[in-house]
């Protein structure tokens, strides 16, 4: 579809090369998987030309209500809610596509005709009302789904350059870099290219060439420009802040739930493999009940040691895996962070309990990555760190990957994605006892170049891709969206701790 009228041959051309570049299937995924992966991120839409902000959902006239109302229910019983998307006319909407968000963490069922039916489960005792979040528009939706595919300059990064120059001088340079893949571009027209080729992770970082310093002097990496915004007027419009991020109107009648003989408490000791329920779990006075598996409270110190005791413990990620490193040194005093002189966002961290025989250790995930300038050789892919383990029954392998990542082509974190499977693959065959834990992604991202929506497309492509691998899968995204604290990609500390609570509970099973 096209937005606008005067821009329908740009948006066609586009659209075909939307549609050239969804078949491209990575060299290490068979067509059969990347067929699973492309329905696990099929979204709705308008079946229509968009021509005004006016036909877009409007918060006003957008409203839910509760199906079969009762005077009261049980604890473990099903709430249903109907939603009715309407446009700035008022006149309900025949498409797809809106993004909502329900409360406590209910599942919303979209129909393809501008109805969608959010299923909540009653998780216990007492009063509770429905809330029901309008994330994105489908029309805003569309325009996000759009610029991810079509736009090659949608973001870049720096590499800086350091070395002599023909005076014998010490100089610094920069030069703008990216992933090399199909339906990604450097900007500008300087030379091109130095490149930076991993032959076992089939990944390439190239940079345009510095002024004068040959390629191998790349010594840092940088961010450069985050999301460079090539929206029309009328995307501009139908994105601004005020279609956004708001709950919608609708049903107030209090849910009155009574405690009943639910077997909803009734879980069992978690292990590899298991699926995540919608709902995830709850919050009760800031505390999460997970129905994933019976999960512990790691309330004191000595409990958190007594679970890590003798174990060796590899996080690779971003900032929010970077968190619970934190936070678990931070609440275990024994631990003693040792000082690797190494960038304060990326690493590589190291922390010992030498009375314990505990080794913790973070690195981020490798470039692509957002952060102030900091060594370039640091940043090692994730498959290629786990290639270089032993594994055994006292190692915990934990990663996360998907914030850095929105702006790229699904092909290329698809491509990532499978690599660092290949690589749990391998390690888990020859060390079987090898716990290895999977961090979702979170929620809370407020601008538009890094918007929820973006993160849930990469969280199906992940689980997609891992599917019967036999590794955990700890799910924040629901942890982080139904929490009564103002979402925040970096959640607050009530949330990490009941994070790595969970965390826990998969490394020492009740």
């Amino acid at each position: 579809m096209s937005l606008q009228p005067q821009h329908k041959d740009r948006a066609d051309r586009l659209v075909n090369k939307s549609q050239a570049q969804a078949f491209k299937i990575p060299e290490d995924l068979g067509a059969e998987e990347w067929d699973r992966i492309q329905r696990a991120v099929q979204w709705g839409g308008p079946d229509q030309q968009v021509t005004t902000v006016n036909m877009s959902t409007s918060l006003e006239h957008t409203a839910f209500v509760i199906n079969n109302f009762k005077d009261s229910y049980s604890v473990g019983e099903e709430l249903h809610v109907t939603i009715v998307s309407k446009d700035f006319t008022g006149r309900p909407k025949t498409y797809g596509g809106d993004f909502f968000k329900a409360s406590v963490f209910g599942e919303v069922l979209d129909h393809q005709n501008g109805t969608y039916l959010a299923r909540f489960t009653l998780p216990w005792a007492g009063e509770a009302s429905v809330a029901v979040l309008l994330v994105h528009t489908s029309e805003a939706v569309e325009i996000l789904k759009r610029h991810r595919e079509t736009d090659p300059d949608r973001g870049f990064y720096y590499g800086y350059f350091v070395g002599k120059n023909s005076q014998g001088a010490q100089v610094e340079e920069q030069a703008a870099c990216n992933v090399k893949w199909e339906g990604v571009a450097l900007p500008g027209n300087e030379p091109c290219c130095c490149e930076y080729p991993d032959l076992k992770a089939k990944l390439t970082w190239h940079c345009r060439k510095p002024p004068t310093l040959p390629c191998n002097t790349l010594v840092y990496h940088g961010m450069g420009t985050y999301y460079v915004n090539h929206w029309t007027d009328l995307e501009k419009a139908i994105m601004a802040g005020q279609y956004v991020q708001r709950w919608i109107k609708g049903d107030s009648r209090v849910i009155r739930v009574n405690a009943s003989n639910s077997t909803m408490g009734q879980r069992e000791r978690c292990k590899p493999g298991m699926p995540t329920p919608i709902p995830a779990g709850f919050y009760m006075d800031d505390v999460w009940t997970s129905f994933v598996c019976a999960t512990r409270h790691f309330n004191a110190a000595n409990d958190k040691t007594q679970c890590l005791r003798d174990k060796h413990i590899y996080m690779m990620g971003d900032s929010t895996l970077l968190q619970w490193y934190n936070f678990i040194i931070n609440s275990m005093p024994s631990f003693r962070r040792m000082n690797l002189h190494t960038h304060s966002h990326n690493g590589p961290f190291l922390a010992v309990d030498l009375g314990n025989n505990i080794d913790l250790h973070y690195r981020t995930h490798g470039v692509p990555r957002r952060n102030p300038k900091a060594t370039f050789t640091d940043m090692h892919y994730i498959s290629n760190e786990i290639d270089g383990m032993a594994g055994g029954s006292q190692t915990v392998v934990i990663f996360n990957i998907w914030a850095h990542f929105k702006l790229f082509p699904h092909s290329y974190f698809a491509h990532r994605v499978s690599q660092i499977r290949r690589a749990v693959v391998d390690l888990l065959r020859r060390a079987p006892a090898t716990k290895v834990i999977i961090k979702t992604a979170n929620t809370g991202f407020p601008d538009f170049g890094s918007v929820d929506w973006l993160s849930l497309q990469l969280d199906r492509i992940l689980r997609e891709v891992f599917r019967d691998v036999g590794v955990y899968i700890l799910d924040v995204w629901q942890m982080t969206s139904c929490h009564y604290n103002r979402e925040d990609v970096h959640p607050g500390g009530v949330i990490i701790r009941n994070e790595v609570d969970l965390l826990l509970s998969f490394i020492c099973p009740a």
